[in-house]
């Protein structure tokens, strides 16, 4: 195998060079000098993602397992760009100080493993990517060893994530039994030619709920708004965008190969899931007086609206679900990450959404992205939200699915009250307490930048970017 063998994975090598080249910095190092860290874990996922983008492949698989293609160069890209903006509000949050080279080196294999989910061709390899990504964020969320939230919350993910792997690896095991093929589009495609039908279909729900735990779908939902919440800000940022991108990523690519026996099954379970997964986040976030619980629930409402374009994805509605996708990270991310640029005096980040009174006075530039950022969750104009709800209701009506749109519009409208509390608690009250600027550097203020003219940019001219996802097949 010679170097040029290696090319269509390069962006891959970068990043498993760079998490070893971190940890080999912590250990030989007497000291462990966090800027160091930071910008050897920056350069890594900035080389990456250049290599991504300006490398031409010679092939669009490599060895017929990972996707080198459009598609997964798509994502590899919107995963380092997630990453690098999680690092930005990373360099001086206050509850990750004396974090040394583990954080920054897990976070690195937590975007090699998105990488390998969203571009696994192969069984294994989709396996293999979705246990990285599950063991970085194990022990990333419970970095703060001296937190009790943050361990109570890495210990209900683990058991929760070690079923779900064990489902996995399950349902795959079944389907090489039954196809006697590892490579996805052979094996779904063989499905309806197997020799037990209801063991295969038992395989695949087993999958769906691997799947169902990290997008956090009902009625596999109950680990996030504690996850979510313990975990550091930063932490969560990337768990709630980079994660679930990657996981839908795959999951959009096990639908568009699934046979249309395959497909006839499966499409009233995502009917029923989507419903169920939108109201449920929608109403429960109503009652919530934490914000990060309450961002927890609106993801889970996220989650339902694209799960909810996924049953139209088999009649050209990719576009539109991953568009959505797009937007819901990079606004998520935009949240999470203007809350880990705030504290109260004696250091503890903002929860309750009391702490937030007053916060369009006292601090202008977070109030006005976090402000933004929940426009666009609600899916108002002229966020990038707005659009995203848009053509995905659109790509649902368009193929006669009246009710799941009818049952996603009140879901919507309930959640713009949940929302709206966060917006008077902003600018229509005054503030109990006195809340310092933590985080608020360059590093967070390049991150708060990019965020807030995305979110324009594609509420105002989505054209360019509906476009560019239009050009990748998975």
């Amino acid at each position: 195998m010679t170097l040029l063998t290696l090319k269509p994975i390069l962006f891959h090598l970068i990043l498993a060079g760079g998490g070893i080249i971190i940890f080999g910095a912590g250990v030989i190092g007497k000291t462990r000098s966090k800027n160091l860290l930071f910008f050897i874990s920056t350069g890594t996922v900035i080389a990456a993602a250049l290599v991504e983008l300006l490398i031409n492949k010679d092939s669009a698989h490599f060895l017929m397992m990972l996707d080198t293609g459009d598609y997964a160069r798509f994502f590899n890209v919107m995963f380092a760009l997630l990453t690098f903006l999680s690092l930005l509000f990373t360099h001086q949050y206050e509850g990750l100080r004396k974090a040394g080279d583990e954080f920054y080196g897990l976070m690195i294999f937590a975007l090699l493993g998105m990488s390998l989910v969203a571009g696994a061709v192969n069984w294994i390899i989709f396996f293999l990517g979705f246990e990285i990504l599950s063991l970085s964020f194990y022990v990333l969320i419970a970095i703060r060893r001296d937190d009790p939230y943050g361990n109570e919350a890495a210990l209900k993910y683990i058991i929760m994530g070690m079923i779900a792997g064990g489902f996995l690896a399950f349902g795959i095991a079944m389907i090489y039994a039954s196809t006697g093929s590892l490579d996805m589009a052979v094996s779904l495609a063989g499905l309806e030619k197997s020799w037990d039908s209801p063991v295969m279909l038992l395989s695949l729900c087993l999958i769906l709920a691997a799947v169902g735990f990290k997008i956090s779908m009902v009625p596999f939902h109950l680990w996030t708004p504690d996850v979510y919440q313990g975990a550091p800000t930063p932490v969560t940022a990337l768990l709630t965008t980079g994660s679930k991108l990657a996981v839908f990523a795959g999951f959009i690519r096990i639908m568009m190969h699934a046979s249309d026996w395959l497909w006839g099954f499966s499409l009233p379970i995502l009917w029923a899931v989507a419903a169920a997964t939108m109201l449920t986040g929608s109403i429960t976030a109503l009652s919530q007086t934490s914000i990060k619980r309450l961002l927890a629930y609106s993801s889970i409402a996220q989650m339902g609206y694209v799960l909810m374009g996924m049953a139209a994805i088999k009649n050209d509605a990719g576009e539109a679900v991953i568009f959505y996708l797009v937007v819901y990270a990079i606004t998520d991310i935009g949240a999470f990450g203007t809350i880990a640029t705030l504290c109260t005096k004696t250091g503890k980040t903002l929860d309750d959404l009391n702490d937030f009174k007053g916060l369009g006075y006292s601090h202008p530039w977070q109030a006005a992205l976090l402000t933004l950022c929940i426009l666009s969750l609600a899916g108002l104009p002229p966020t990038a939200g707005f659009i995203g709800k848009f053509i995905v209701f659109r790509a649902v009506l368009e193929v006669q699915h009246t009710g799941l749109a009818i049952l996603g519009i009140a879901a919507a409208l309930l959640s713009i009250f949940a929302y709206l509390k966060v917006i008077i608690a902003i600018f229509m009250k005054s503030a109990d307490k006195i809340i310092v600027t933590s985080g608020l550097g360059t590093a967070a203020m390049t991150a708060f930048t990019v965020i807030f003219v995305a979110l324009l940019l594609f509420g105002i001219c989505p054209s360019t970017i509906v476009a560019l996802i239009g050009t990748i097949n998975p």
